[in-house]
């Protein structure tokens, strides 16, 4: 069933179809607002809100761009906006905080052999500054345009490029200790386990 059938349907009292946009969509739901996010416990319930939030707008929704864009630009928004109210409340988010930067966990060289890269990067992708790490998971794993990605966040293109480079060269960094030329083999050998 293709997204402009699945909307209409919705659109119709069809709850089935909400269930199956919501099973469609919820990887990439919880994949945005978890980079924002960060606390597992809180994940869940705004990644309900979004779907709430889809549900109650989808007769807003104007074929404008992809629904996968649409759905991504409202998760984004209530991750942002849960931010700010966490910041509100205790006042620890900053959305760029390049103090986080020197923060970056720390990898002893002699562990290579025993890590698992998959879960490495992952880690250091979470140590990322909000942006950063939100802009790295849009464009490579959930595979967004950085057109989309403008349209997403509301970042200009260039800074949405910016931010992107700059997530890039700081993994580089963080990986240079893991992948060298005595331990690049080691380190594909480990990866395609």
């Amino acid at each position: 069933m293709d997204d402009n059938e699945l909307i209409s349907r919705i659109l119709n009292g069809n709850m089935n179809a909400f269930t199956f946009l919501v099973n469609r969509y919820r990887k990439l739901v919880v994949h945005i607002t978890g980079r924002l996010i960060q606390r597992q416990e809180e994940v869940e319930d705004v990644s309900q809100e979004v779907f709430l939030k889809v549900y109650q707008s989808l007769g807003n929704y104007r074929n404008e761009s992809k629904l996968s864009t649409w759905i991504a630009t409202i998760a984004y928004n209530t991750g942002i906006n849960h931010l700010r109210k966490l910041k509100k409340e205790d006042g620890r988010i900053n959305f760029d905080d390049t103090s986080v930067l020197k923060s970056l966990a720390d990898f002893r060289t002699e562990n290579y052999e025993r890590i698992d890269l998959h879960q490495y990067i992952r880690e250091q992708i979470e140590l990322l500054p909000v942006n950063f790490r939100t802009v790295i998971t849009l464009y490579h794993l959930e595979e967004f345009s950085y057109q989309e990605i403008e349209q997403i966040t509301g970042m200009p293109e260039g800074t949405v490029k910016s931010y992107l480079f700059r997530a890039k060269a700081i993994l580089k960094e963080k990986l240079k200790f893991i992948v060298d030329d005595n331990s690049l083999k080691t380190v594909k050998e480990i990866s395609n386990e």
